[in-house]
């Protein structure tokens, strides 16, 4: 399968910023304004096309990503709560 040279330039380019940074899917398809089914795409079934190496290492954080994700949501959702209640302590002062 031929990849237009745009699209692998992005491939490249997603995969290089996930292993600078160690960002999720969503973070990295909000910097490069695609969604995230197209990162996901782009580093599942195009990158090993190009770079097999370069997509292992980006295995690898995808993985972590996806095995900590449950932390990162309840995380979330306990700062949710707390400022609502911080906002009914405001408002009973």
């Amino acid at each position: 399968m031929l990849i237009r040279d745009y699209i692998e330039s992005r491939v490249f380019e997603i995969a290089q910023y996930i292993l600078n940074t160690n960002c999720t899917v969503r973070a990295a398809a909000k910097k490069f304004k695609v969604s995230k089914s197209t990162v996901h795409k782009d580093l599942v079934e195009r990158l090993p096309q190009l770079s097999q190496g370069l997509a292992e290492e980006v295995r690898k954080i995808l993985d972590d990503n996806k095995a900590e994700r449950h932390i990162r949501g309840g995380l979330a959702t306990k700062a949710k709560y707390e400022a609502e209640r911080e906002k009914e302590r405001h408002k009973k002062s």
